[in-house]
């Protein structure tokens, strides 16, 4: 099985782009995981690349910036390319099939929050009409 999950903050500000053929929306940004401290010594961090597509890549795009905490979690995709040296670099990616969008930006930004329009999340129902202000139900008219 190959799933990851991982919680860290944007190193910074994500990059949106789409694909030439179908332009499928894709955001590629990098979070800094905290290492656990081991004997005293200095934690650190591992800077690790995450791709988001689709819908959720525009979403990212619009409300995070650098130093916002977020929780990833997708799976890990190898790869390799020659550099310009022709040399062969590996890579390591995570693929994400869900980002969720933690707290707020490292120093209180509060221009970014993690609420999105009622708009954006209801889906349109196609035909359904409002109910009249004037509709009651009789008793006998419930199921239950």
């Amino acid at each position: 099985m190959n799933s990851v999950v991982l919680i860290g903050r944007l190193a910074r500000d994500p990059e949106l782009s789409y694909t030439p053929s179908n332009q499928t929306a894709v955001c590629k940004f990098t979070i800094a995981v905290d290492r656990p401290r081991r004997n005293g010594e200095d934690a650190g961090a591992d800077f690790i690349r995450i791709t988001v597509w689709g819908r959720q890549a525009e979403t990212c795009d619009r409300y995070l910036s650098k130093g916002r905490q977020v929780a990833v979690s997708g799976r890990i995709q190898t790869g390799s390319y020659k550099n310009r040296e022709g040399v062969t670099v590996y890579t390591t990616d995570v693929v994400a099939d869900r980002v969720e969008f933690l707290g707020q930006g490292q120093g209180g930004n509060t221009s970014n929050t993690n609420t999105i329009s009622l708009e954006q999340q209801t889906p349109d129902m196609g035909g359904f009409d409002d109910l009249p202000d004037t509709f009651q139900a009789a008793e006998d008219d419930i199921p239950f």
